[in-house]
């Protein structure tokens, strides 16, 4: 029997529907405006809020394509999976820049089908189409920050 690897504490209780949006929110920005992952996120049952670091606000337009497209990804029902790897066998796609400095040698990587990879040691539903419908309720845009308000619907 294989022993479970040794991660670093998670002081956080996720809400594992908007959790798991942020992973698909991230790589739809990521897919759309060639920004980074955020850096900034507060991920909550009843709102979540997460900054992107653009260059310019989006349109209203682009606002609405980035819920179309979160939406259409979530109805594919992609599983959410994960592995755990060494630091010396990290994935293609991987970027490890937002880990804490006493991170473990041994790391958990979550794929969202094929849509997404990262390192990460929360909570995730088992598919996408456990995450519900996903509104985005507000929008602003500060001196390059980008502010998403959003909820999901189950």
């Amino acid at each position: 029997m294989e022993q479970e690897p040794v991660l670093n504490e998670h002081n956080k209780q996720e809400y594992e529907p908007a959790h798991t949006a942020e992973h698909l929110l991230n790589q739809t920005m990521i897919r759309m405006f060639g920004c980074e992952r955020s850096r900034n996120a507060h991920i909550e049952r009843k709102k979540s809020k997460i900054n992107y670091n653009l260059e310019t606000c989006p349109t209203p337009e682009q606002v609405t394509e980035i819920e179309r497209r979160m939406n259409e990804v979530i109805q594919q029902n992609l599983p959410v999976t994960f592995e755990f790897v060494t630091r010396d066998n990290i994935p293609d796609g991987v970027v490890l820049d937002k880990l804490p400095e006493d991170a473990s040698e041994t790391l958990r990587i979550v794929r969202i089908g094929d849509y997404d990879i990262c390192a990460c040691i929360g909570n995730h539903v088992k598919t996408t189409k456990e995450v519900g419908t996903f509104k985005i309720t507000s929008t602003s845009y500060n001196e390059g920050s980008f502010r998403i308000v959003y909820k999901v619907i189950s």
